[in-house]
């Protein structure tokens, strides 16, 4: 389910210190811009503390910028066909594409989108606990947060919010609507919502409470074989790993897949603290350096302690900056099996510059390099923005060949290169418009409500599967929708269809965490990523090794 127009109360997890999270410019928000406000924003980006340290542009040179820009903006105010909307002309704008002239990834953030910007890493917010979004127009509930006031109070997916107190929201867009559900904790809030089957419209009331927004999951997908989900990297992310392996206990792990896929990236540090766990003390997670940067290196200053098994990591496109940080230093130093696609590359660091007004500069100052040399980020130079983000089959550069520390050839200059290559199985034609209803949101997701309206008495548990009749039942909600299909599309992908209806299904009988468990179970790369943990322990074995012949090389030279 895409998230570009879902939300859960605040902005997209964000960055504080060194950080090479995915932003886009969706992020920003609005704010009032007056002429003078104009001015200073530009004198603050020109005077920030990275300007202070160039010393090539003088201050007259400087002034005549502004002077120049401040005649055009002028020249469009006063000519321009229609009203100039300043905020987007100037925030969403000329900033933007002054930065988008630097790299892809430098930013610039007014107040309210830092404010939520540095929300987002604290891995919490206080509100009442629920995905919103609004696929085809009308906000509704995507999901409760399990344990949350929204979950605790029976919200159900699919309501869609009318009402936030006595402010209607018939036609607030999902911005507004999380804003109002935001809080102070403890601070009470009534949600009515409108429920298919329902007559009247029902009346939630709410207190506001601490939401910790885990970016950690993990569960047994075997005895044995630990799964761990990682879903970007917060101020809360390593203790939630050293707290989640503690739980299974570690001592009974004996192969661990970890799943960064469409991990975006998050804190370095906490990046560097998770690889920590992993890797044998004084080893080199990541290194970076820049023009105006000297080189700075972080290393493993605790060590797995011993902590040994096989790992298998399985990456994708979106697997993005301090997620190809984690995943290439595993590499590098032969501690896991890479598994999927080739990752973003994304190796840009970002530090944020605070400016004049609470807003702030996102700006790169130096790019990141795996333990063996490799450079993450790939070529942006020769394609436009738009290409770029979009990721598709790029190219290493053979310039850019390393070794690991088994002597394995890797390369850089794109991204994460897998030691092994998954291609996902290909949806059908009927499969894939069903997952992309509307507004990205699956077919499945807008028959749930319908299901439980007319099935109140159906007592689904963790291990029910739906019959002939649920799945028919599906079959004439869709050509009710008006969804073309064939007699003969549908008897072939029956199977698959009756076990995306059982995990939409499970999210409101359930929450979407048992859901998501028993999706992943059944995931053919999962499984594919353990069958492959033998690999992983040919390669820790072969690192062993090879450690061992260094080690006696060494001796007999000292002798």
């Amino acid at each position: 389910m895409s998230a570009t127009r879902h939300a859960w109360e605040r902005a997209p997890r964000g960055s504080e210190s060194f950080t090479d999270t995915m932003v886009t410019s969706e992020v920003f928000t609005k704010m009032r811009i007056s002429r003078w406000g104009l001015r200073f924003t530009l004198l603050a980006l020109f005077y920030s503390p990275i300007h202070s340290n160039l010393a090539a542009q003088s201050e007259a040179d400087v002034n005549a910028s502004i002077k120049k820009f401040t005649q055009i903006y002028e020249a469009v105010e006063t000519n321009f066909a229609d009203k100039v909307d300043p905020d987007r002309s100037v925030y969403r704008g000329a900033i933007p594409g002054m930065l988008r002239t630097l790299d892809p990834h430098s930013n610039f953030f007014d107040p309210k989108a830092y404010a939520l910007l540095r929300e987002g890493q604290a891995g919490h917010y206080y509100g009442v606990g629920m995905w919103v979004g609004a696929p085809q127009g009308k906000v509704i509930v995507m999901w409760p947060f399990d344990g949350s006031p929204a979950y605790r109070a029976g919200l159900r997916p699919g309501d869609e919010i009318i009402a936030v107190n006595d402010t209607n929201t018939e036609k607030a867009t999902v911005p507004q609507v999380s804003s109002m559900l935001k809080g102070p904790r403890g601070t009470p809030v009534t949600v009515t919502t409108r429920r298919v089957g329902s007559p009247e419209p029902l009346h939630f009331a709410l207190s506001r409470d601490n939401v910790p927004r885990d970016s950690v999951s993990t569960f047994w997908l075997r005895p044995g074989i630990a799964y761990m989900k990682i879903e970007a990297f917060n101020e809360t992310t390593s203790h939630e790993v050293d707290q989640a392996l503690a739980r299974f206990p570690e001592s009974q792990i004996e192969g661990l897949i970890l799943d960064l896929r469409g991990n975006g990236g998050g804190l370095v540090q906490e990046c560097v603290n998770v690889a920590d766990h992993f890797l044998r003390k004084g080893q080199l997670v990541v290194s970076h350096h820049g023009r105006a940067s000297a080189e700075t290196k972080f290393v493993a200053k605790h060590g797995e302690r011993g902590r040994e098994y096989p790992m298998v990591v399985l990456v994708d496109h979106g697997t993005a900056s301090a997620s190809e940080i984690l995943s290439g230093s595993l590499q590098d130093h032969d501690r896991a099996w890479i598994l999927g696609e080739s990752t973003f590359g994304k190796g840009l660091v970002q530090a944020p510059f605070p400016l004049y007004g609470n807003s702030a500069l996102l700006l790169t100052i130096a790019k990141y390099y795996t333990p063996s040399g490799r450079l993450i980020q790939r070529d942006y130079e020769h394609q436009g923005f738009y290409e770029y983000l979009s990721r598709s089959e790029g190219h290493y550069d053979p310039k850019d060949m390393k070794k690991t520390d088994s002597g394995r050839t890797v390369f850089g200059g794109d991204g994460i290169t897998p030691d092994e290559k998954y291609d996902a199985p290909k949806l059908t034609k009927l499969e894939a418009q069903l997952e992309l209803m509307a507004g990205n949101t699956s077919a499945f997701f807008f028959y749930a409500p319908h299901f439980f309206a007319t099935h109140p008495n159906t007592h689904i548990t963790k291990e029910w599967k739906p019959d002939a009749e649920a799945v028919d039942g599906f079959r004439a909600f869709l050509t009710k929708q008006g969804i073309p299909f064939t007699a003969e599309d549908f008897e072939r992908d029956r199977s698959w269809i009756a076990d995306r209806l059982r995990e939409e299904l499970l999210i409101t009988a359930f929450n979407k965490d048992v859901s998501d468990q028993i999706a992943l179970r059944n995931d053919p790369e999962v499984l594919r990523g353990v069958e492959s943990l033998s690999s992983s322990k040919a390669l820790l074995d072969r690192a062993h090794e090879t450690l061992a012949s260094k080690k006696s090389a060494a001796t007999s030279e000292a002798h």
